[in-house]
């Protein structure tokens, strides 16, 4: 039994301990609740006074924006009012303005009509004056203007002739002075040994039976050699002379050093001129190779591509109007390089381009197109400035110019070509040429004679007075050289002499 009144006693416990509990709970619950009531109040206290700051600090705010912006509405107000009043002003100097322009064009008006009155009068008056004019000189008015146009246009023309004569006189005579200084400087420092070579060279042997055995049994011997060296073998009824005939420069040297060989040794046969054409090719590729170093050694144009240089020796067989062509690059080399120091250019491109100018003469006869152009793309393939290119290809005015370098070398070349002794040219070129020059002289109206002198170097031109005046006669020489220029290809320069002359012939009886 004891067991059953412990158990109820603990149970009662635990039904005490419960009720306390639960008391002690609602009172700490009934706490927080007032505890959190008294903050609601004091919060809402806050809010409510921050809510009243706020409204007035934007009234506060509101009411400052508003003061601003009638005050930056007063000064825009003040402003416009400033500016129609000056438009106002403005109005009324235009309308004053206006009113000054209407007094003064209807002041105007009137002495305009004045004058229309006196230009009446004094049309009426010259054309009075005009019929008593041409009553008294028994002329009409377009007579008289033609009259006077005339005397005014022969004071004209004799007037610029006689200036123009004296700026070109004074014009020529200074150009003469400083070229034939700069000119003369030059060429006087230049000597050059000339070599005239043709397209066939001409082999003596010591008897005419030595054609024979040139010839050999049925040709044999001469076809194999033409046909070996590449050339033509002439062999005539010239007494103990052997011709031999090519285009190429370089197979007739080796030609003629063959058959040289052949006649010295007097050895005649197929194998023996194949051996010593052979040989003869090996002393001329020597020979090319030292006459090209020494090219460029004697022009001074260091660092020469191989090539380039080989190209200058073949130079050492070609000939142009009887000039040797290595002979004329080296000089025009030098030519140029003293042309470029006396006038201020560069010298090395100068001297290299003068060089080369005519490097495309080497092999022309084996490459279409002119020698300039094949010489300039030569020139490029081997890494040659574009400079110098430039010299090479525009000395004969195939392109333009585009360096003061490039003019010197074309002057240089024409130095070269025009000098007394350099060229030489046929009996049959020579006549062509006076001839071509007599007939352009003589297209020109108003020519009565023409004459071709001093070996094709001057034309003088005898005009018809009555036909051709002193500015006419000036401006006939110009017309005739500018169509000479445009007509042949010369070395040098013409010079046209117009000739003009009145005679006054009587006979006393």
């Amino acid at each position: 039994m004891e067991w059953i009144y412990a158990v109820i006693a603990a149970l009662l416990g635990l039904a005490i301990g419960g009720a306390v509990g639960y008391f002690f709970r609602q009172q700490q619950y009934q706490q927080q609740m007032g505890n959190l009531e008294a903050m609601r109040k004091r919060l809402l206290e806050e809010s409510e006074k921050q809510a009243r700051e706020i409204v007035l600090a934007a009234r506060d705010e509101s009411y400052r924006l508003r003061e601003e912006a009638d005050t930056e509405l007063e000064t825009r107000r003040t402003q416009l009012r400033q500016e129609e009043e000056r438009l106002q002003r403005r109005r009324e100097q235009l309308d004053q303005r206006q009113e000054q322009m209407d007094r003064k064009e209807q002041a105007l008006n009137k002495r305009q009509s004045t004058v229309d009155k006196r230009w009446n009068e004094l049309e009426k008056l010259e054309a009075q004056r005009r019929e008593e004019l041409e009553r008294v000189a028994n002329l009409s008015t377009e007579e008289a203007r033609n009259i006077l146009l005339e005397q005014v246009a022969q004071e004209t023309r004799q007037d610029m002739a006689r200036v123009i004569r004296e700026e070109e006189f004074y014009a020529q005579e200074e150009a003469e002075r400083r070229a034939r200084q700069i000119i003369t400087t030059a060429v006087q420092r230049i000597a050059g040994e000339q070599v005239a070579e043709l397209t066939t060279k001409t082999i003596e042997i010591p008897s005419d039976e030595l054609k024979g055995r040139i010839i050999g049994r049925g040709g044999r011997n001469i076809r194999v050699f033409e046909q070996k060296a590449g050339v033509d073998v002439i062999v005539d009824d010239s007494p103990e002379v052997i011709t031999i005939s090519s285009f190429d420069p370089i197979r007739r040297e080796v030609a003629a050093r063959t058959m040289h060989k052949l006649v010295a040794d007097g050895r005649i046969h197929p194998a023996r001129i194949e051996q010593l054409l052979a040989k003869s090719r090996k002393e001329v590729a020597d020979t090319i190779r030292e006459q090209g170093e020494r090219a460029v050694y004697e022009a001074e144009v260091p660092g020469v591509h191989p090539e380039i240089v080989k190209l200058l020796g073949q130079l050492y067989f070609r000939t142009s109007y009887g000039q040797n062509q290595l002979a004329h690059s080296i000089e025009v080399a030098k030519l140029a390089s003293l042309l470029a120091a006396e006038l201020g250019a560069d010298e090395k491109i100068a001297r290299m381009g003068g060089l080369l100018h005519d490097l495309g003469k080497a092999v022309d006869f084996e490459v279409e197109g002119t020698h300039a152009a094949i010489g300039a793309e030569i020139a490029r393939r081997y890494g040659v400035p574009e400079a110098v290119v430039n010299c090479i290809e525009g000395h004969h005015h195939e392109v333009d110019q585009t360096s003061l370098e490039a003019v010197i070398v074309e002057a240089a070349d024409a130095i070269s070509g025009a000098r007394p002794g350099a060229r030489r040219e046929s009996l049959e070129h020579y006549i062509k040429r006076i001839r071509t020059l007599e007939e352009i002289a003589h297209s020109f109206n108003g020519v009565e004679e023409s004459y071709a002198i001093q070996a094709g170097r001057e034309v003088r031109i005898i005009v018809k007075p009555g036909e051709i005046d002193d500015l006419d006669a000036l401006r006939l020489s110009r017309e005739v050289a500018r169509k000479i220029e445009d007509t042949l290809q010369y070395p040098g320069q013409i010079k046209v002499t117009v000739i003009r002359e009145t005679r006054s012939v009587e006979y006393a009886k």
